[in-house]
């Protein structure tokens, strides 16, 4: 449970009051010119003890050379994605909390295009008190409704289980969200990539305990923020995707490919953060967030 928007589009059973009058704005600077992003506004219905968001999330795939069969450019075409959610959430008694979010989807490539709905249904569980809490998240339950190509496609149905906790005696606040539940075995079976040279310098075969381990450790994202002064002013973060970094490593070279730094600044009327992702040797993604406390910034507060 947090004061960011944000959380409340991954969990829509992090959408609660410390978000009330908030406007936030994402933007994340991918390679080749891709960019994706949202802006987001949450609101609290104190009579109907409801807080709501709603968000609008982009993707920009940039320009691309339309050709003919024989390489001729006869052109450029675009392509992009649009979404728009609308989310609530509500206490049902003094440990769970429970949050839906309702998408509408649009995305066009050249001349295909796509319309579908989908929705997010979050569970928040936390004893009065605690400083730990879990969260369960069934997210992309839906289908297209105009199908892209021949045939209507189920969106990326993905089942999540976190838990997070901040430390007693240390600033410090960890958490371990376990991604694709629904689906043990996640691993590609590549015979390069399971082949390990031994302390003779001789190749092995990796057994199935260390498949299932490496498994195993793919469904998994760990994560760490430093939370520096009284009101939790500054916040230096990281965190680690294994399954980012099996499947964007080269095996002859080391890289920080699955691992993500960033720092937050909190001020009374505006709070930045600002992350870097390491996806492969060829370089990182940045992340910008701003977000802004309507009620400060018009001088209610």
């Amino acid at each position: 449970m947090d004061n960011d928007l944000a959380l409340a589009q991954a969990n829509p059973a992090l959408s609660n009051v410390l978000q009330n009058n908030q406007l936030s704005i994402n933007h994340n600077f991918h390679f080749a010119g891709v960019s994706y992003g949202n802006v987001a506004f949450g609101k609290s219905l104190d009579s109907l003890g409801l807080s709501t968001h709603a968000a609008i999330q982009y993707v920009n795939y940039g320009s691309f050379d339309r050709a003919d069969e024989i390489g001729n450019i006869n052109g450029e075409f675009s392509a992009g994605e649009v979404a728009v959610t609308l989310g609530a959430a509500r206490q049902l008694n003094e440990r769970i909390r429970a949050g839906v979010n309702i998408k509408f989807l649009n995305s066009n490539y050249e001349s295909f295009g796509s319309i579908a709905i989908g929705m997010d249904i979050g569970l928040q569980y936390a004893k009065p008190g605690s400083r730990g809490s879990w969260g369960l998240v069934l997210r992309n339950i839906g289908t297209e409704i105009t199908a892209i190509v021949d045939e209507k496609r189920a969106l990326p149905f993905d089942l999540q289980l976190g838990y997070s906790n901040k430390l007693q005696h240390l600033p410090f606040r960890f958490s371990i969200i376990g991604h694709n539940l629904q689906k043990w075995y996640i691993r590609y079976d590549d015979p390069d990539f399971d082949v390990t040279s031994s302390l003779l310098g001789e190749s092995e075969i990796k057994g199935s305990f260390s498949r299932n381990l490496d498994n195993l450790f793919r469904h998994l994202i760990f994560n760490g923020e430093f939370l520096i002064g009284k009101r939790e002013q500054i916040r230096v973060r990281l965190g680690y995707n294994h399954l980012r970094k099996q499947e964007m490593r080269v095996q002859s070279f080391r890289s920080l490919a699955g691992f993500s730094f960033g720092v937050g600044f909190n001020i009374k009327k505006i709070m930045i953060d600002y992350g870097i992702s390491n996806y492969h040797l060829a370089g990182a993604n940045n992340h910008i967030s701003i977000r802004l406390n309507m009620d400060r910034i018009f001088n209610k507060v």
